[in-house]
């Protein structure tokens, strides 16, 4: 994500062309010094002991002068072993680029690791201008954009293990799902390691259970109450001793690690917290509406604290998969969602334009016109909403300013945007009245 777009212009004088294929044992590299036809080639063991000799004979045989090196991949292993050196200058190529241009000169479908790094070498040397340097942000930056990703890993497998749990209590304990909402609540999780099973739960006095959940947080009687009654009147749901045995020791497991995993995300929340507190410009991006205490450290790693990696929004949309894409043949044309891109990037902004719908009056308004008058799915409705957003985020990014909602909105009727006009009646009937809406408002916007 740190990547930046390169300017012909600032481009250094080369020493050499180098392309790496990686691998996860070894990796083979060729090279090309600048003014030469000659092409170098060999195998580089995938260890940083290796790396550093290659890379220092590099430096001391060209004197330290920029080599361009092309590789497939801009994160991973061999990425950070190769920018502790400044004169290597990283060229990172999409998978995918990389393997329909080696199909393009090679329609036999034939693949092996030395031709793949021809094919790489010779894409940089003929196209570098349409490559990206890798040019990393701050570490402040690159740091947040480490633990917010690694936090939604953990979410996401805290969700899976609940679902693992629930799928576990459906066989032999489902009066549980039926008493409390959230299963994987601390809650639940303390009352299912003190009681795994409903025979050793209806054991308990109902004294002793009204204090652990007052031990607990909670706070109302009635609910209480309620829970105490369903315990003691709860039938189980099966007698077979092999299913009872085996749900308690998963069950078992599975608190163990629902605990963990809550206990990990608290941390990097904590973290993440300090570092968006630090961030210069944490400010800008807390005032979007809608953006919480998730969402304005992924929108921060989004933009990323490089000015000049993005030229405008169209980039920032295109790159993130917001835009959708147009194919034109003949007179067929037809548009559809955008399907190679940053999965994480592109959901970061649906998910923070679905959360502005309930906090921003144009936003509501927006969304409520493509689903109600022009038919629109809710997640293409949000994601319209989010190629809006990102222009205006973008304009607050460049300029360093945060955002305004009021004076969006007095600059939306002050150059009689048809969007500005429907938020002074803001009726879908007024919505209903404005015809060629969706078209004019991208304009204004």
């Amino acid at each position: 994500m740190s990547d930046s777009l390169p300017s012909v212009n600032l481009e250094p004088e080369w020493a050499a062309f180098a392309a790496i294929d990686w691998a996860d044992q070894k990796n083979f590299w060729r090279l090309v010094p600048a003014g030469s036809q000659r092409h170098e080639q060999g195998e580089l063991e995938n260890t940083p002991e290796a790396v550093e000799v290659w890379a220092a004979a590099l430096q001391q045989r060209f004197g330290g002068r920029p080599i361009a090196v092309c590789l497939e991949q801009s994160r991973g292993a061999l990425v950070y072993m190769l920018t502790k050196y400044p004169h290597l200058v990283l060229f990172p190529v999409h998978p995918t680029t990389a393997a329909r241009y080696r199909k393009t000169f090679c329609t036999s479908g034939a693949k092996a690791d030395p031709s793949d790094t021809a094919s790489l070498l010779d894409l940089l040397m003929r196209h570098r201008e349409r490559l990206r340097a890798l040019q990393p942000d701050t570490v402040e930056t690159r740091l947040l954009h480490f633990l917010v990703e690694e936090r939604r890993q953990m979410v996401d497998e805290k969700t899976r293990q609940s679902n693992r749990l629930t799928d576990c209590l459906k066989l032999y304990f489902p009066q549980v799902l039926r008493w409390f909402d959230e299963v994987d609540s601390p809650l639940v999780g303390a009352l299912l390691e003190r009681w795994p099973s409903l025979e050793q739960l209806q054991r308990a006095h109902p004294g002793t259970l009204r204090r652990f959940f007052h031990e607990h947080n909670c706070r109302s009687e009635e609910l209480i109450q309620q829970r105490v009654d369903g315990i003691a009147q709860a039938t189980p749901a099966t007698q077979d001793q092999a299913v009872l045995e085996a749900g308690m020791m998963m069950t078992h497991g599975l608190v163990k690690l629902l605990e963990t995993l809550r206990g990990n995300i608290a941390a990097f929340d904590e973290r993440i917290a300090e570092l968006v507190r630090a961030h210069p410009d944490s400010a800008l991006f807390d005032s979007l509406p809608g953006a919480g205490a998730v969402l304005i450290p992924r929108l921060i790693v989004a933009f990323g604290t490089r000015r000049e990696r993005y030229e405008s929004a169209y980039q920032m949309q295109c790159y993130s998969g917001i835009a959708p894409v147009k194919e034109a043949s003949g007179k067929t044309e037809w548009v559809h969602f955008r399907f190679t891109c940053p999965k994480f990037l592109r959901q970061t902004f649906h998910e923070f334009a679905g959360h502005s719908i309930g906090k921003s009056e144009w936003a509501k308004a927006y969304y409520e016109h493509l689903t109600k008058d022009e038919k629109k799915s809710h997640h293409a409705a949000v994601r319209s909403l989010a190629y809006k957003w990102i222009r205006i985020i973008f304009r607050c990014w460049k300029d360093g300013k945060p955002y305004d909602e009021q004076v969006y909105q007095n600059s939306l009727r002050r150059r009689g945007s048809l969007l500005g006009g429907a938020l002074s009646s803001a009726t879908t009937v007024g919505w209903k009245a404005v015809a060629g809406f969706q078209k004019l408002s991208e304009k204004n916007a």
